[in-house]
């Protein structure tokens, strides 16, 4: 399969149908673009926030109105929003490297929240996210890191299967992603993790949940000027791509420290 980068323009982003016929390559070429970098301003250490009697932090996830899922503390004082495209390389990294520290010295602290934003980069990202998000809130975040560290057997799965996911494009919308899935080898991995078959063609075939999340990420673009995966925000200020050496000095001089 030739890799070659997939045109993202703001008119092919307004709809999943349109996300869904782009060419099905490989190609990520805005996976790890960087967004304007303004980092955050350094602020006073923060204290150590305990959770309610009997829980953990990072057991708590909710969905936000941004269409996010948010991993902590509601009212943290730090606010970490990171954008990702689970088709994305740089954040399969960047979740291998970062999630463990960032879940166990950050998040359970108290102190700063994690909420996690799905981007369409290209049109392995739409059922790969609808799938991510087809069981319960709290399986959102565990199931995008897995599906990180799954990632390269999908790239294998895509080789052998180019006609495949070719043909695809061709299906009616309520049958493509379906379709994407299978060839990719999503509908396998989800099956393992507790998304039943017959839950995820229900969830594959919802073009309404697909049109939400195209939108959501021609908002990202248009107003957060997010033009690459992983894209990350502390209190609303971009730090544009990070690796977690740079991330976690941003969140201690926020104050997590």
């Amino acid at each position: 399969m030739t890799l070659r980068a997939l045109p993202m323009t703001t008119a092919l982003k307004k709809t999943a149908l349109a996300l869904a016929a782009l060419p099905l390559a490989l190609g990520l070429a805005a996976c790890g673009d960087k967004s304007a970098e303004e980092g955050v301003a350094k602020g006073e250490a923060i204290e150590k926030i305990a959770p309610p009697a009997g829980q953990q932090w990072a057991d708590m996830v909710s969905k936000t109105d941004d269409g996010g899922y948010l991993m902590g503390n509601p009212e943290a004082p730090i606010k970490l929003v990171e954008y990702g495209a689970l088709s994305c390389s740089h954040c399969a990294e960047f979740a291998s490297e970062a999630f463990e520290p960032l879940r166990d010295q950050y998040i359970a602290s108290g102190r700063v929240s994690y909420e996690l934003r799905f981007y369409m980069l290209n049109a392995l990202d739409v059922p790969a996210s609808m799938l991510a998000t087809c069981g319960s809130n709290e399986a959102v975040i565990p199931l995008a890191e897995q599906f990180w560290a799954w990632q390269p057997q999908m790239f294998q799965t895509l080789q052998a299967n180019e006609n495949q996911l070719q043909a695809a494009g061709s299906l009616p919308p309520e049958q493509r992603f379906q379709a994407i899935a299978q060839a990719t080898g999503m509908t396998d991995f989800f099956a393992s993790r507790g998304i039943a078959k017959d839950q995820a063609a229900a969830c594959l075939s919802d073009v309404s949940k697909a049109t939400a999340f195209a939108e959501r990420t021609d908002k990202a673009m248009n107003e957060k000027n997010v033009t690459g995966t992983p894209t990350f925000f502390i209190n609303n200020s971009s730090i544009g791509t990070a690796n977690w050496e740079s991330l976690q000095a941003e969140l201690q001089k926020a104050g997590a420290r």
